[in-house]
């Protein structure tokens, strides 16, 4: 199965699998991306993040590889009068192309040997200043049943994000959560919070 049959499976089965409000952590951060406008959501699924930013002001593209998720996004975002470009594609596909002054993602699942290429592009992809946030499942998400992947090979350490964004300033930290999102993510989990900027 590849990732979009996967994806087109999971939100094929409830309105909104993560629910329609943003990730905690990513909304949390708007405080800092005052004067930051062009925005890229990363693995955005059924769009909660990207309404979320696009009706806080920020030009919003959004990549996912379930055109259901993305179908999703763009009924909402013309029920809401936002504009947002959507991109249907795998990540690993993704070819930077624009820069953008903030780059998002919520718990994205990207085997540990595709993330080199992925962190790469991300950086190339902001411009200076810019941010970088996101919120993964931490190795330690496999002893909790709130949600995420069972695969190691898809789960995170700290580590995984500090050996690249080397032109970057880095706030990397693991943390205990109580996640309410959907169906899909419910309960006490690990997480990786990541915060980086460009500079």
């Amino acid at each position: 199965m590849n990732q979009q049959e996967f994806w087109n499976t999971k939100f094929s089965k409830a309105d909104y699998f993560y629910g329609i409000n943003p990730n905690e952590f990513l909304a949390s951060n708007m405080k800092i991306l005052e004067n930051h406008k062009k925005l890229l959501c990363l693995g955005e699924g059924e769009g909660r993040n990207a309404l979320f930013f696009a009706k806080n002001g920020f030009d919003v593209s959004a990549i996912d590889a379930s055109n259901l998720g993305l179908e999703k996004l763009k009924n909402r975002a013309i029920e809401e009068k936002l504009d947002i470009q959507t991109i249907c594609m795998d990540l690993n596909d993704w070819t930077v192309l624009e820069k953008y002054d903030v780059i998002v993602a919520s718990y994205l699942h990207m085997y540990k040997n595709e993330r080199e290429e992925l962190f790469k592009k991300i950086e190339n992809s902001l411009n200076t200043n810019g941010y970088f946030i996101g919120e993964f499942f931490s190795t330690k998400q496999l002893t909790y049943n709130s949600g995420g992947p069972k695969d190691l090979d898809l789960l995170y350490t700290v580590e995984d994000f500090m050996g690249y964004f080397n032109l970057c300033e880095k706030n990397i930290t693991e943390e205990i959560v109580i996640l309410d999102e959907g169906i899909g993510h419910q309960g006490e989990a690990c997480v990786i919070r990541v915060k980086i900027k460009k500079v």
